[in-house]
């Protein structure tokens, strides 16, 4: 049996002094006063606990270094599949960005053929027209040629006749009357217009002509 102060008990346990006076209210440690001082006796049997505490404080500390190990192997394993997968999607994005850039590349180039197939089919009409039709173009012949134009578009109403376009927009008289003295002034500088014979045409898919038919 040896006789230790509150402090070195404190110190000889790994706990704190306040844990030392619990200890002794509990009796789970013996004290004695000595000249005004509090000494807490310590039996062989609470030495062999203090052993155990500190090898199973030691165990404790074992296992936690294994664990804190296990931590950071899986740890590095999910880094590595982070970056996996960072990649995987990196090559997906960049493959669905060459895919929609394909695609565009064939849509402009379907349109930019259509395009051409159809100047080809109004050059051949305009021809037709200028040298065969009388000055004027009766009004079955004009619906004949828009349904001819009509049939090359996919929409059916990409083209049409300015006249057709002011019937089909019920524009007054008098407007109508100021729309065609501009299609007739810009009409052999402006490639927007259509002419064919005395007649106009307007591409609506393709142009604007606010500037026009305002």
């Amino acid at each position: 049996m040896s006789k230790m102060s509150i402090a070195e008990a404190a110190e000889y346990f790994g706990v704190s002094r306040e844990a030392i006076h619990n200890r002794i209210r509990r009796g789970s440690l013996e004290s004695v006063v000595e000249d005004g001082v509090k000494l807490v006796e310590v039996s062989k049997s609470a030495k062999a606990t203090r052993s155990a505490n500190r090898a199973n404080t030691t165990k404790t500390n074992a296992n936690d270094s294994r664990y804190y190990k296990l931590l950071e192997e899986q740890n590095a394993k999910l880094q590595v599949r982070v970056e996996v997968l960072e990649g995987e999607t990196r090559s997906l994005r960049d493959q669905k960005e060459q895919m929609l850039i394909e695609e565009r590349i064939k849509i402009e180039q379907i349109y930019k053929d259509k395009d051409e197939q159809l100047k080809n089919i109004l050059s051949t009409l305009s021809a037709q027209f200028m040298l065969n039709a009388p000055s004027e173009i009766s009004e079955v012949e004009e619906e004949t040629l828009e349904a001819e134009i009509e049939d090359e578009e996919s929409d059916g109403q990409g083209i049409m006749s300015l006249k057709k376009y002011i019937k089909k927009n019920k524009i007054s008289e008098k407007k109508a009357k100021k729309i065609k003295s501009k299609f007739k002034k810009e009409a052999e500088r402006d490639n927007r217009i259509i002419t064919i014979g005395k007649k106009y045409y307007i591409n609506l898919s393709k142009y604007d002509y606010k500037n026009l038919l305002n």
